[in-house]
């Protein structure tokens, strides 16, 4: 008899072989990236474990809870750290799910560590502190090479962003992609398997890389090994697309909008990680219409943020980018040149960029919208550490906005269309007196 139990995006079988349960004694191990962080000296976040030796049966015996509702992962009933099955799992058609997963209490540790991505993912820790590294991950610790496992590596496409994705992690620590495995990542690519992703998964990984020390190392690898054409044509588009020197020294739009992000990531160093996110993605997606720009005006790109707006909304549609992202990211992408003449605009145009960004009734956007356009404006070639006053000025506009009461002139006697007329007036008016300050001030 063969019980199949379904998973999220796989299904695993437990067949005759599951009465070998009885011959093996059930043991558990550290897997993962908490021996791989405690190796490196690391903190460690999160605590995975496997379970040799054991069944469903078993483990909810033991007051183990499942994951969902057939899946051989099990959560602790103290600790609430997850233990799963050791399991195989078999090629059997496109795509991430495309799996059969075995977990029979017959599978050594070692078959179900084969079966992980990258050689530093594929060790275990015993209770006793031993390390179990059947591929040599800890020499790969000491080489800081991020290498697969097996040549199995090919069979899942997801794969190509978590290694991207670790190298964003492990790239400050000097870790490099192997180039066998840069040569598999190519190859999977190259392949169209990348096409049988869900957008959620690409939006996943791409998220948690943006959140990662040194987030231009994903988009980077990704670009080496030809997948940020397939994933993310329009930012793929950038490199090699040119800009004025004078204003561009460091000349390539795909490369200005890598040393943004690395800016965005300082800039954002102090902000919630969502707010993080935010300015981050901003940061990186702010160009995207100069790659549109046709050949026989550039290096000019007069015109390129209504693009980049409309290129913008269209990706956060594509990957469903959670909405707070996406309203700073399509804010900046339409208004980031605006910000950075904002000692050049008229109080009125001042006042309508206000307006775009809702500072009144949603204080919390300028910080982040200003965050990402002063990465914007230091990530140049000789322009990393000028001082963008920029950001003080629009920051004290948004206050000088609230210094007009309404109440006032309620109370003289405006109502309906004149009282709006009449507020919106006395707010420009006094944003006239800021800009004059500043001018006096820098005289």
């Amino acid at each position: 008899m063969c019980l199949k139990y379904s998973c999220f995006e796989c299904s695993f079988k437990v067949s005759k072989r599951s009465t070998t349960f009885l011959l093996f004694f059930m043991n558990v191990y550290l897997v993962g990236g908490a021996v791989r962080d405690k190796l490196l000296n690391l903190s460690i976040k999160d605590r995975d474990w496997v379970v040799v030796g054991s069944s469903p049966e078993k483990m909810l015996a033991k007051n183990y809870q499942q994951v969902g509702s057939d899946f051989p992962v099990f959560i602790h009933p103290t600790s609430g750290e997850e233990y799963a099955l050791a399991r195989t799992e078999r090629k059997t058609g496109a795509g991430y799910g495309g799996f059969e997963c075995y977990a029979g209490g017959d599978v050594s540790l070692e078959e179900d560590l084969s079966r992980r991505d990258l050689t530093i993912n594929a060790m275990a820790e015993s209770p006793t502190g031993d390390i179990i590294d059947p591929f040599n991950g800890q020499q790969d610790l000491d080489k800081k090479i991020l290498r697969h496992v097996s040549e199995a590596f090919i069979e899942d496409p997801l794969r190509v962003l978590r290694v991207a994705r670790f190298h964003a992690r492990y790239g400050g620590l000097g870790f490099s992609v192997a180039e066998e495995t840069l040569q598999l990542m190519t190859t999977i690519s190259q392949s169209g398997e990348l096409e049988n992703l869900t957008v959620e998964r690409v939006w996943a990984e791409t998220e948690k890389a943006l959140l990662e020390p040194n987030p231009r190392l994903y988009f980077e690898t990704l670009r080496r090994c030809k997948a940020l054409a397939a994933l993310f044509p329009d930012l793929d588009a950038l490199f090699g697309v040119p800009q004025p020197a004078k204003h561009h020294p460091e000349i390539d739009t795909g490369l200005h909008t890598l040393m943004v992000l690395d800016q965005a990531v300082i800039a954002s160093q102090h902000f919630e990680q969502q707010e993080q996110l935010a300015i981050r993605f901003a940061a990186l997606v702010h160009d995207l219409g100069k790659g549109k720009t046709p050949e026989d005006i550039l290096p000019s790109h007069h015109g390129h943020e209504d693009i980049s707006e409309f290129l913008t909304k269209a990706l956060c549609k594509q990957y469903k980018v959670p909405s707070h992202a996406a309203r700073i990211a399509t804010l900046v992408s339409r208004y980031h040149t605006q910000c950075h003449i904002a000692f050049e605009l008229k109080p009125s145009t001042v006042m309508r960029l206000l307006e775009a960004l809702d500072v009144l009734r949603r204080p919390e956007t300028l910080p982040l919208f200003l965050a990402a356009c002063e990465a914007d404006a230091k990530g140049r070639t000789g322009f990393e550490n000028r001082d963008y006053a920029q950001s003080d000025y629009l920051t004290d506009a948004a206050a000088t906005l609230k210094h007009v009461d309404p109440k006032t002139i309620l109370d003289l006697g405006f109502r309906g269309e004149a009282l709006g007329s009449e507020i919106r007036q006395r707010r420009i008016k006094a944003l006239k007196g800021l800009k004059n300050n500043y001018t006096q001030a820098s005289q």
